[in-house]
């Protein structure tokens, strides 16, 4: 998990989570709702919880099953986030629908009808408000890091949440794509008896994949700019079919992922489309703030964050350029 950075390693550190407070989440859909249909969406605003923990509440207060409740991904749980579910409740019309009361750990700020359920990615965009503690380390050397990420953007890796904790994902993935192909994924073919199987694990191994492709392409600084006959620096999330890349694109993915030309095979076949992830992350709207850190006879300031992604995109990638995070 020791990618490189574009601006290299960090040098100030910085409280992150302290509080929940210090990292909110806005999910920005980007489309209307149709406000009819037989799908209620809610906004709700969560603290300290995760997604599914809603929308398993939402499937008990509704008496539906959990398959009935829609949302556009998931968001962090030490966090406040405000985003989107959408509840299945055919039949009801124009009915009044029973209010889910309001708790410490939610509140339910908004409500519309629609006609379709929210799927993963369906939102434009998230918007953040960060706010990083007792930021050690010098205030002209991060307002230049601020000012380059601006203007280049941040490389636009899958976050380490993506695979688990200590990568225990991707070891997951590794079980799995074995169990599923066994000594015959070299021939992309499966076990007798196994079924395809898709989700986290396998979506946790192509995004690392992506990601040691990324690496290579800043250590050789290509990664902002395009190489010849590319359209724009994009990478590979991996699967069935050809990407027609230039050669000069080719030549170094080939180079990377030849070690893992087991997983390759086996993703192939799983079900797996290949498809391409820009490599470059351009935090829309960037802005930030210094302030006085509230600890006592603490010399340094806290900087907070202002900034759009979209879907897709990890806040932690943008903060990863910026400071050494430390967690309490």
């Amino acid at each position: 998990m020791d990618f490189p950075f574009s601006l290299g390693l960090p040098t100030a550190t910085a409280l992150f989570r302290s509080e929940l407070e210090d990292f909110q989440v806005d999910e920005e859909l980007g489309f209307p709702f149709s406000e009819e249909g037989e799908h209620l969406c809610l906004q709700i605003e969560k603290r300290g919880e995760n997604t599914r923990w809603i929308a398993l509440l939402l499937a008990q207060f509704y008496g539906v099953d959990e398959v009935a409740i829609g949302y556009c991904g998931l968001k962090d749980r030490r966090a406040v986030t405000r985003q989107w579910f959408s509840v299945h409740l055919p039949n009801t019309g124009d009915a009044k629908l029973p209010e889910l009361p309001a708790a410490p750990e939610y509140e339910v700020l908004s409500s519309a009808r629609h006609h379709k359920k929210l799927r993963r990615g369906m939102h434009e965009a998230n918007r953040f408000l960060i706010r990083l503690r007792q930021l050690q380390g010098d205030r002209e050397a991060m307002e230049s890091r601020l000012q380059q990420v601006v203007e280049q953007g941040v490389p636009n890796y899958f976050g380490e949440q993506r695979f688990g904790i200590n990568g225990g994902n991707l070891l997951e993935a590794d079980r799995l794509l074995e169990e599923q192909y066994g000594s015959n994924r070299q021939r992309g073919r499966r076990k007798q008896g196994s079924s395809p199987k898709g989700g986290l694990y396998l979506s946790a191994a192509r995004s690392y994949l992506f990601n040691l492709v990324l690496a290579e392409r800043i250590r050789q600084g290509c990664w902002v700019s395009p190489l010849e006959g590319e359209e724009k620096p994009a990478g590979p999330l991996w699967g069935r079919g050809r990407s027609g890349e230039p050669a000069a694109v080719r030549e170094i993915e080939e180079a990377v992922l030849s070690p893992w030309q087991d997983w390759m095979n086996s993703m192939e076949f799983s079900g797996l489309k290949q498809e391409r992830r820009s490599l470059v992350l351009h935090p829309d709207g960037l802005s930030w703030q210094w302030f006085a850190s509230e600890e006592s006879g603490n010399d340094n300031m806290d900087l907070e964050l202002s900034f759009a992604l979209p879907s897709g995109g990890y806040a932690t990638s943008v903060l990863r350029e910026l400071t050494q995070l430390q967690l309490l």
